[in-house]
């Protein structure tokens, strides 16, 4: 039976990503005002989530879909790397400003979790390398983030969070399956209560 946190969660149905998104769009849609560099794809229209988070039951939990590439800082990275500790995975994109404001949000929790076996993984998508790179240097962000352009990590995760959401963060137990996921911008004891619920489960 998922869980309820201060009224910011939902029952975890399994919503279509469409049915989501439609419902997510009286929210609040945000575009990218420099139609990215793919030239101003159909995905250039993102939706504002209202930070509303759902937990997942640990038999309620689908596998997360694996996806490797190259983080900003060049390194090569895979999901699947990350498969028994805690990973907190966040999609960003420096032109969306509640991306901007939830980013010091990130870095508490982030540093708050250092010694618990917890890692955060961003995903820069539909972004200029250059300014996400800037980004990175000026919010002092501490992990790093693959650089998706194309928006392939989203487009896999879409069962569980509509692709065009932005931000949107996923944390993923030691077994690598979904536990809970937030779409919108979060916040510190939101993402605090959410990430250590899944460290004090048994590993």
């Amino acid at each position: 039976m998922p869980s309820r946190r201060s009224g910011a969660l939902r029952r975890a149905g399994r919503l279509p990503a469409a049915a989501l998104a439609a419902a997510l769009a009286a929210a609040g849609c945000a575009s990218d005002p420099a139609e990215t560099a793919d030239g101003g794809s159909d995905d250039s229209r993102y939706i504002a989530g209202d930070g509303t988070a759902t937990e997942f039951a640990p038999e309620e939990r689908v596998e997360a879909p694996d996806h490797s590439g190259e983080t900003l800082d060049g390194e090569e990275v895979a999901l699947s790397d990350y498969e028994g500790g805690v990973l907190v995975l966040n999609v960003w994109a420096s032109w969306c400003g509640p991306c901007r404001s939830e980013t010091p949000v990130l870095n508490e929790v982030h540093g708050d979790f250092a010694d618990r076996d917890v890692e955060f993984l961003g995903v820069n998508i539909k972004d200029d390398r250059t300014a996400a790179e800037a980004f990175e240097r000026k919010q002092e962000v501490d992990y790093p983030s693959l650089y998706d352009q194309p928006g392939e990590v989203p487009q896999a995760f879409r069962d569980t969070v509509p692709p065009q959401a932005i931000p949107s963060t996923l944390v993923i137990d030691r077994e690598g399956r979904i536990a809970a996921r937030v779409i919108g911008e979060t916040d510190y004891d939101q993402l605090t209560g959410l990430v250590q619920t899944v460290v004090e489960e048994d590993g």
